[in-house]
C-alpha cells in the first residue's frame, strides 16, 4: 500500500490538536501520565491489512496485532458488516432472566466444536480480564457445590499475566502490578515460571522443565491438597516475554493436576484462535483443560468479547447440583460482538488462515527469525507460529544483561517505533505477535 490511501483517510484536525485533547482528557492504560503528556501520544487514524497510519501520514507495520488480537488483520469488511446487520436486527439484549438470542447460542456451539473434545460449554464475558475473574468464581463454586468449600487456593506463576482487574491481576504474577492496590487478593499463590533462558540455563531444558513443573507439586504439598482448587497458566507466556516452556513441562503439569485432583486452567487469551497454528494452544500442547479463558482473537479485536470455555466435568457439577451462579455482566454474550465473532471464525476457517500459519507463514517466520541467532547482542531466539522473541544481552556466553533491566529493551522499542515498526519490549526481551494474515514478503 502507498500513502495515497493514507492521506485520503486523514482527519480534518492535525496531530497537535488531537494530542492536546488527549492530554487534557484521556488517561491511558499502563502509562505514566506525566511522561506521556510531556511526549505526546501517537495518534492512529486508520489501518489496512497489517499496517497502521498515524495522524502524520506514517505507514507503520503493526508487529503486535494491536494487543495480540487483530488475527485476521485490519480492514476486513465482512466483520464490520456482521456488526452493522446485527445492530439493525437486535442491537442489544442481555442473557439474564432465562433469556438468550441466536448469535450467542450459535457462537457457543461453534466454539464448543473448535475446542478440545472435553469442552462443550461457554460462559461469556467482555474481556480476558473478566474471563479470569470468572475463572476464580467458577472454580470456587465448583468445589463448594461438592462440599469442599476449603478448596479455594488457585496457583499461578511468577511473571504471568492474566489481566488487570483485581482478580486477573492477582492471578498474574507481575510484581509491579501487585505493588499497586494491595494485591494479590487472598488465596492466590505463585510458583516458578518455566523460563529456561532466564532462570534455568545451568540445567538442560528437559531438567529445568521438570523442575519448574514440580514447583507446583511442592506448593500443593506445602498448602495442603484439601485447600488447592486449580492451577492456571498460559500455554506460552505472552506478556511475560513469549516464554516457551521446555517440552518436559506440560506433561508433568498434567500428571500433577491429575494426581492431586485440581482443576487445570489454560489461559488462551493470547494463544487462542490460531496464534500457534492451532485453534488453541491447548491443542498444540495436547492438553485437556478444565477451563479455558479466551478473548482477543475471538473477534480479532473488532469488538470486545471474552469468555470461559468450560469442560463437561465442570459444567456437569454446575448444572446438576442446581442453584444460582451469582456472576455475570450486562454485556455477557452481546449480540453484535457474537455476530462479529461468528464472522471472524468464518474468515479464519474459510480462508484457511490457521492452516497457513501451521504449514507456511509460521515456519517461514521462525526460519527468518533465526537469522538473528548469531547477532552479538542476541542471547536467545525463540518462537512458535506467529509469535516470537529475542533476548537482548551484553554477553552471550554468560547471558549478562546491559545495566538496569528494561533500559535496553525500551531503547530498542523506541528505535523500532521511529522506524515505523510496532514491537514490544518486556524487560530486555523484544517480542512480536503480528496479524496471522502476514505474508512472506511482509515477514521479510
Amino acid at each position: 500500500m502507498d500513502n495515497t490511501h493514507s492521506s485520503q483517510a486523514m482527519p480534518a484536525h492535525d496531530t497537535e490538536y488531537w494530542q492536546a485533547l488527549d492530554r487534557s482528557h484521556h488517561l491511558h492504560p499502563f502509562s505514566d501520565p506525566k511522561a506521556l503528556n510531556a511526549e505526546g501520544s501517537r495518534v492512529i487514524t486508520h489501518a489496512e491489512g497489517i499496517y497502521l497510519w498515524d495522524s502524520n501520514g506514517n505507514q507503520i507495520l503493526d508487529g503486535m496485532a494491536g494487543l495480540w488480537c487483530v488475527n485476521v488483520g485490519y480492514g476486513q469488511h465482512t466483520l464490520a458488516e456482521a456488526a452493522y446487520h446485527q445492530l439493525q436486527t437486535l442491537p442489544f439484549y442481555n442473557c439474564f432472566f432465562k433469556t438468550s438470542h441466536p448469535p450467542v447460542i450459535e457462537l457457543a456451539r461453534r466454539l464448543a466444536e473448535l475446542a478440545p473434545a472435553n469442552i462443550n460449554h461457554v460462559f461469556f464475558t467482555n474481556s480476558g480480564s473478566e474471563a479470569n475473574d470468572t475463572v476464580i468464581r467458577m472454580v470456587r463454586r465448583y468445589w463448594d457445590l461438592q462440599g469442599q468449600a476449603d478448596k479455594t487456593v488457585i496457583i499461578s506463576r511468577h511473571n504471568a499475566y492474566h489481566g488487570s482487574t483485581m482478580g486477573g491481576a492477582s492471578l498474574g504474577g507481575m510484581a509491579f502490578m501487585h505493588r499497586q492496590g494491595g494485591l494479590p487478593i487472598p488465596d492466590i499463590e505463585h510458583i516458578q515460571q518455566p523460563y529456561w533462558y532466564g532462570e534455568g540455563a545451568s540445567l538442560s531444558p528437559e531438567e529445568f522443565g521438570l523442575q519448574a513443573a514440580r514447583a507446583l507439586e511442592a506448593k500443593i504439598q506445602a498448602l495442603g491438597e484439601h485447600r488447592v482448587a486449580a492451577f492456571i497458566a498460559e500455554p506460552i507466556q505472552g506478556a511475560g516475554g513469549v516464554i516457551i516452556p521446555p517440552e518436559s513441562y506440560w506433561p508433568e503439569i498434567k500428571r500433577i493436576c491429575a494426581r492431586y485432583d485440581i482443576l487445570l486452567v489454560v489461559d488462551e487469551v493470547i494463544c487462542g484462535f490460531g496464534r500457534l497454528g492451532h485453534w488453541f494452544g491447548s491443542q498444540y500442547y495436547q492438553l485437556e483443560p478444565d477451563l479455558m479463558p479466551f478473548a482477543k482473537g475471538v473477534t480479532s479485536g473488532y469488538l470486545p468479547l471474552g469468555g470461559v470455555l468450560v469442560s463437561d466435568k465442570v459444567a456437569q457439577v454446575l448444572t446438576e447440583h442446581g442453584g444460582e451462579f451469582a456472576h455475570g455482566f450486562t454485556y455477557s454474550g452481546h449480540p453484535a460482538a457474537c455476530a462479529v465473532a461468528l464472522a471472524n471464525l468464518d474468515l479464519l476457517q474459510g480462508q484457511g488462515i490457521i492452516e497457513q500459519v501451521a504449514n507456511e507463514t509460521g515456519p517461514y517466520l521462525q526460519q527468518r527469525w533465526q537469522s538473528f541467532a548469531d547477532h552479538p547482542l542476541i542471547g536467545e531466539v525463540r518462537g512458535v507460529g506467529i509469535l516470537a522473541a529475542l533476548e537482548l544481552v551484553k554477553d552471550k556466553p554468560t547471558h549478562a544483561r546491559f545495566g538496569k533491566l528494561g533500559d535496553t529493551g525500551t531503547l530498542c522499542r523506541d528505535i523500532c517505533f521511529k522506524n515505523n515498526l510496532v514491537m514490544r519490549a518486556v524487560g530486555d526481551t523484544m517480542i512480536i505477535s503480528p496479524p496471522l494474515v502476514i505474508t512472506r514478503d511482509e515477514i521479510d
